[in-house]
């Protein structure tokens, strides 16, 4: 029953060094929590069961269900989070006023996580509801550019959110920020041809890959930036073509699943990192190398 802290981190990212030195800091002063190093890269289906795409992530788990996340090396945001799970066994009044302002930013940041966001059972790959599967098919139909959030996978959210918006039920649909209603209302928004004029249309995928590739003379397609990689070979990569003094773009593929899975189909070549000159594929790290 007592708090698990899970840290998925990388050797080669200094920044996870830094916070296991914070992590055993705290382990020190919270001896009823238990702190957990997990090597994300050597675990591959277990980072993707629970979506973690960079280093460091910080799992919180209680009772065995996932309860809270942070993502990157946030120190004080780490020591927070876990001295308010830890003795939220003995939640005072106050401190649970301060747990459900808390939770309004959260909803209120997923809300506008992207222009169009659907809260649902399951994801659109796999939903896990009837009205689920019939909100997607609809929004895919009409080409709607959308994300999405399993409210399966977050307690705190699922509950929370029906407060926040005054809607009982799921799936929920939002634009700009803006709840428009669930399966019913999208119906008659469908029928009316009004869906159409609310939510933003997906650009064709081939069209936006083509557009990010030619965005610049020399384009890479990697895991992170230019600034700081999150794999091995993405950093070996930044690392030769600094040394070459070559100017050069980048993309972050982990920001966008959707430009990390066409690009695989798109150029036919399965990995990452990708460099492109002038709208054609070199290679990867060992052409470049």
């Amino acid at each position: 029953r007592s708090l698990a802290v899970v840290h998925f981190w990388a050797p080669w990212a200094p920044q996870c060094a830094q916070m296991n030195e914070v992590m055993a800091a705290l382990a020190k002063e919270h001896t009823q929590v238990s702190f957990v190093k997990l090597e994300a890269e050597a675990v591959p289906e277990v980072s993707e069961k629970y979506g973690i795409t960079s280093v460091p992530t910080f799992l919180f788990f209680k009772n065995s269900q996932k309860i809270d996340r942070l993502d990157g090396a946030h120190a004080p945001e780490l020591t927070k989070k876990v001295q308010r799970h830890a003795s939220s066994s003995s939640i005072s009044v106050g401190s649970n006023e301060t747990a459900k302002e808390d939770l309004n930013v959260r909803l209120k940041k997923l809300i506008n996580a992207a222009p169009c966001m659907l809260f649902m059972k399951g994801s659109p790959k796999e939903p896990r509801c009837g009205f689920s599967k019939q909100m997607v098919e609809i929004l895919n139909k009409h080409g709607v550019s959308f994300s999405s959030f399993d409210i399966f996978s977050d307690e705190e959210v699922r509950q929370g959110l029906k407060t926040y918006s005054n809607w009982p039920t799921y799936p929920q649909l939002y634009v700009a920020g803006e709840l428009i209603g669930g399966l019913d209302i999208v119906k008659e928004l469908e029928a009316s041809g009004e869906l159409d004029t609310i939510c933003p249309k997906t650009q064709k995928l081939e069209d936006r890959l083509k557009n990010l590739i030619n965005k610049a003379p020399v384009m890479l397609f990697m895991k992170g930036s230019k600034q700081m990689a999150k794999c091995g070979f993405s950093k070996q990569i930044l690392e030769i073509l600094n040394n070459t003094g070559v100017d050069y773009e980048t993309f972050d593929i982990l920001e966008d699943e959707e430009v990390r899975q066409g690009l695989k189909t798109f150029s036919n070549w399965p990995t990452y990192p990708q460099l492109y000159v002038k709208g054609e594929l070199v290679g990867g790290l060992d052409i470049v190398k």
